[in-house]
């Protein structure tokens, strides 16, 4: 029997041993192929093609060839779709899986399985996995009941974003994952509390945090609020306290390293200090709002209680004039007339 080559026997770059076996290769020849030729072992059982990478899209593969009943879900399901969750799911990351026959509860380290439903049309391919559609992708993570992840993946789906170096287009809207909500769950109630939180006006995963923040805090600032500068340029702000004129700003993480994008930040920054509107302007970084939040807060209490003060402030009455001097013999009122001379 003539034997295959490796390569036509894998799955878009992913290759089972089983396969491999069960078209006649020798396990003993078969290892020692596989060493030969620089194929990467992906887990028990499977193995990725020479020149690749075992990223996510390869080991969730190497799962769902091994388990085809799985399907891709919740936070695994999000970075196949490009929206953004708390933190990196990386190829060393946990993966998710539905299992709809409800059999398999978790299998293996750095799996986790959940036994759920899957109602008509939960499942669609995309990159040949099966994977829960956007809408169902977020009523998972909404009903999973953790808050600020699920708040962040639905403002991501609901807004442009660059994710991966790639923008993309907006993947959802709130009546889409209201409509996946509907069907009775587990969470289902809760889950449609933290949708009432969602603001499709977030920029990114950091102003999700810093407002869900605020809001534990009982601050409520207008997010992305629009304002003109004096030259008649529009800017947006994270967020603006109006009624007091503060702005927030978060910082992200990329590092704006060129000399022309630091002077267009600097510009930018001068130019909403221009703006009647603002009054004071603080800035934060991503890291401040994700491990220092209660100095964020601080400072914005600080600041907003120092502003409102100042606009307590009677305006000063003007000092009254010192009375006019009295002349001999005069009724009190200057003279007006020129002196007489000697």
């Amino acid at each position: 029997m003539e034997r295959l080559e490796l390569g036509v026997l894998a799955e878009r770059g992913v290759l089972l041993t089983s396969r491999a076996q069960a078209a006649g290769w020798a396990r003993r020849s078969l290892l020692r192929a596989l060493g030969d030729e620089g194929w990467t072992r992906i887990q028990a059982g499977a193995w990725v093609e020479p020149g690749r990478e075992a990223d996510l899209s390869a080991r969730l593969r190497a799962v769902q060839l091994l388990k085809p009943r799985l399907v891709v879900s919740h936070r695994s399901a999000a970075a196949l779709w490009g929206i953004e969750t708390l933190g990196l799911v990386a190829a060393e990351g946990p993966l998710e899986f539905v299992d709809p026959e409800l059999g398999l509860r978790c299998e293996g380290k750095g799996l986790v399985v959940h036994r759920m439903a899957l109602g008509e049309g939960d499942v669609v391919r995309r990159d040949g996995l099966r994977v829960t559609c956007v809408g169902r992708t977020l009523a998972d993570l909404l009903r999973s009941g953790a808050r600020d992840d699920a708040i962040v993946a639905v403002e991501s789906a609901l807004t442009w974003r660059r994710v991966g170096g790639i923008r993309r287009a907006p993947l959802a809207t709130t009546s889409l994952i209201a409509l996946a909500l509907e069907a009775p769950a587990r969470g289902a109630e809760i889950a449609r509390r933290q949708l009432r939180l969602a603001d499709r006006s977030s920029g990114s995963p950091a102003e999700t945090i810093a407002r869900l923040r605020f809001h534990d805090a009982g601050l409520h600032p207008e997010s992305q609020a629009e304002l003109r500068t004096p030259d008649g340029r529009r800017r947006y702000l994270d967020f603006l306290f109006r009624a007091e004129g503060l702005a927030v700003e978060i910082e992200g993480y990329a590092f704006h390293g060129t000399r022309e994008s630091h002077r267009r930040d600097i510009d930018r920054f001068n130019q909403v200090l221009q703006c009647p509107e603002v009054r004071l302007l603080l800035r934060f970084t991503a890291l401040d709002v994700f491990n220092r939040p209660e100095v964020v807060i601080g400072e914005i209490r600080a600041a907003l209680s120092k502003l409102r003060g100042t606009l307590r402030q009677p305006t000063p009455a003007p000092a009254p004039r010192p009375p006019a001097p009295r002349t001999p013999g005069g009724t009190g009122c200057a003279s007006t007339s020129a002196p007489e001379p000697p």
